[in-house]
């Protein structure tokens, strides 16, 4: 059976929203307590079976890939002392994924995104996180539970969750027909709604399993809000055959492109993992 090796991770954006810390430090490197986001992200895709990880980068992101190499001068000034430990965890990751990394040279949203990270990817199923999006579970992580389910459903797949009718504005919001317990079959799709017109409250978040044909889907898709080229108009496209499932996942996010949501995931990993170890 034709498994997903491949996570590809979008971080090309100017995080604006953490200015004027983004300035000069891509968004994706933002730690919480002593780890950047994406390699929390590159964890949870690791432990659902990826290790091939693609990276769309940009302009002043090469400390994103600075992270994911060796530090010579650094390893060599710790050698043999207690602080090796702290590179253990990076250190795994790197024996045991490969990297590959790609520049979008303009920013025209989320689709845009996928689209340049195709050269990466080639013809194959793969998932996108956008490491922004911080997600704990109890069991297996979120990709993990989308694998499981893409097994089974062998189509696209988006990760929801039931936010304030008065946030829909911020989030692409599905419309589906709920086949199984938290399992939906796509309808429709409205990137960023007023809440008044708003098909429902159930929101995607940055997780998804994407079949290969998405690429041409995107190519074909013109500029949609914002002027931006937007997944979610992708994907609609898929919908209308019965292509997509939206799967209201087993945890907890953090929206950690958001100053606020950031302290939040800040205190949480300080209280339940980093002080537990």
């Amino acid at each position: 059976m034709e498994t997903i090796k491949k996570c590809l991770f979008p971080a090309a954006g100017y995080g604006t929203r953490f200015l004027p810390v983004t300035k000069s430090m891509p968004k994706e490197m933002l730690p919480l307590v002593n780890k950047p986001l994406i390699q929390y992200g590159v964890e949870e895709a690791m432990a659902a079976g990826m290790s091939e990880v693609a990276i769309v980068t940009g302009r002043g992101k090469r400390a994103i890939e600075d992270h994911f190499d060796i530090s010579y001068e650094l390893e060599h000034q710790i050698a043999g002392t207690s602080k090796e430990g702290f590179l253990k965890d990076i250190r795994y990751i790197m024996d045991n994924c490969t990297f590959s990394y790609t520049r979008q040279i303009e920013m025209k949203g989320l689709g845009h995104a996928i689209l340049t990270g195709e050269t990466l990817i080639g013809h194959e199923p793969f998932a996108v996180v956008l490491a922004d999006d911080y997600c704990v579970t109890e069991g297996d992580g979120v990709l993990a539970q989308m694998v499981a389910l893409y097994k089974e459903h062998r189509c696209s797949i988006v990760a929801i969750e039931e936010v304030p009718r008065d946030e829909t504005f911020k989030y692409g919001v599905i419309d589906g027909e709920e086949i199984s317990e938290g399992l939906y079959r796509v309808n429709n799709m409205v990137e960023k709604p007023d809440p008044e017109v708003a098909p429902s409250n159930l929101a995607i978040i940055g997780r998804y399993i994407l079949t290969p044909d998405i690429f041409d889907i995107i190519r074909d898709t013109p500029p949609g809000r914002n002027g931006e080229v937007q997944i979610t108009d992708a994907l609609m496209t898929q919908a209308k055959s019965g292509g997509v499932l939206a799967y209201k996942f087993k945890g907890r996010r953090f929206d950690c492109g958001s100053i606020e949501g950031f302290m939040d995931a800040s205190n949480y990993n300080y209280e339940h993992i980093y002080k537990k170890r």
